[in-house]
């Protein structure tokens, strides 16, 4: 079952997705070589806390932490640890906000101190890709042409779009209907209507689309071991298009592509 909100419920998750955005950006601040990944999730954790939120990932199936965060060729679910960022990481950061019972969640992939432009390029594709999925958002059309828009624009790029995990439906469940996968055709899938909230989420390989899971339980690796990337946004239908709820405007003024 979909459950469409209401625009209060839109609002309140907007506020959510506030919060979200401020603590992808104190989480932004400190990605540089040297530090624990375990680091900041204490971040992240103690800065959603304080503004009265609880990170919705924690505790969820077992969770153990606030943030996933993955390294290079974890492509999700990354769990952190004592591992300490170092030149040439690609680092992806996943979190979930949980504020007044409704949540959000938005991913961002970043790139340490990298000489590879293909990496750079990876990144910057799969960020695009959201973007060019968010533009088939509206009322009328259908999940398949989200999912198609993103695949045919990663393919064109020459990169790879993993099929077993996909976006979601949020609310006040973190993991709602629909699926949103980054895969598919037009025309497919069920038609979007007003007060649709969903996560959008690209998961992107440099090579082969195959992936693994880590003997953690958890982590979700690249089957070739080749970099992954990811970006996610929470957006809804309001008015009969689309709204971005989440925001990487607290990110960028610490970090760019």
């Amino acid at each position: 079952m979909i459950f469409y909100k209401t625009k209060d419920e839109v609002d309140l998750i907007k506020k959510s997705a506030l919060v979200l955005g401020k603590t992808h950006g104190e989480v932004a601040k400190l990605i540089k070589p040297g530090v624990k990944t375990k680091d900041l999730d204490k971040v992240a954790e103690e800065f959603i806390k304080d503004n009265n939120g609880y990170p919705s990932f924690k505790g969820y199936n077992n969770f153990p932490a606030s943030l996933c965060i993955s390294i290079n060729d974890e492509v999700v679910h990354g769990i952190p640890s004592n591992y300490e960022l170092r030149d040439g990481d690609v680092v992806s950061i996943d979190c979930g906000v949980c504020l007044n019972g409704f949540h959000s969640d938005s991913a961002y992939t970043y790139a340490v101190n990298t000489n590879s432009e293909e990496v750079k390029r990876l990144l910057q594709t799969t960020k695009d890709s959201l973007y060019v999925g968010i533009s088939q958002v509206r009322v009328g059309n259908r999940i398949g042409d989200v999912s198609f828009a993103i695949q045919d624009y990663v393919e064109k790029n020459r990169f790879s779009v993993i099929r077993e995990l996909v976006g979601h439906g949020l609310g006040k469940n973190l993991h709602e209907e629909p699926q949103v996968p980054n895969y598919g055709k037009r025309g497919r899938g069920i038609v979007l209507r007003e007060g649709l909230v969903i996560a959008i989420e690209p998961m992107v390989n440099m090579g082969k689309r195959n992936i693994s899971q880590s003997s953690d339980g958890w982590t979700i690796r690249t089957a070739d071991r080749k970099p992954s990337a990811h970006f996610e946004h929470t957006v809804a239908i309001v008015d009969g298009k689309c709204e971005i709820l989440t925001t990487f405007e607290y990110i960028e003024k610490e970090y760019k592509l």
